[in-house]
């Protein structure tokens, strides 16, 4: 049995009778694993008594679960509309220019994942992202550079 079989089995054990279990079960599944894999899809499916779809639906429906693990260090830039207005677009741009990688994809060094996040609660200090869930505002290109850089150094 793989190690993501058991988790699957353990999170569903402990959780499957709840009401409204789907999501608390997804969460616990990536926070454990980093992601909810596919082969869990049909497991999680037959416990909720729900289809496929519908549980593969959730996962990609919601931006935060991922199918796949996240390279090391997580970039979640905030694309609510406050920070949109102040800039948000420009830093996802110069974002993916710089990591070589569109929104849910890796970048070219495998070391950063780039993510949505829809609203970090810094909305008066935007734009705003979080680097391995912690926040940073009032962020620029060049601040973003930085963050980079340091994530780097640090491992």
């Amino acid at each position: 049995m793989s190690d993501a079989t058991r988790v699957v089995r353990e999170v569903l054990a402990q959780r499957a009778g709840e009401s409204g279990a789907l999501l608390p079960i997804l969460h616990a599944v990536q926070d454990t694993l980093g992601h909810v894999p596919a082969s869990a899809v049909p497991e999680i499916a037959e416990a909720l008594n729900l289809s496929r779809a519908e549980v593969h639906g959730v996962v990609t429906y919601y931006h935060h679960f991922r199918d796949k693990p996240a390279a090391r260090h997580v970039v979640q830039i905030c694309r609510a509309e406050a920070c949109q207005a102040m800039g948000a677009d420009a830093l996802v741009a110069h974002a993916q220019q710089r990591l070589g990688c569109a929104m849910h994809g890796n970048s070219q060094d495998g070391a950063f994942t780039l993510e949505p996040v829809f609203c970090l609660g810094l909305c008066a200090s935007s734009p705003a992202l979080m680097l391995d869930d912690e926040p940073h505002a009032r962020m620029t290109p060049k601040s973003f550079d930085a963050l980079l850089a340091d994530a780097r150094s640090a491992g």
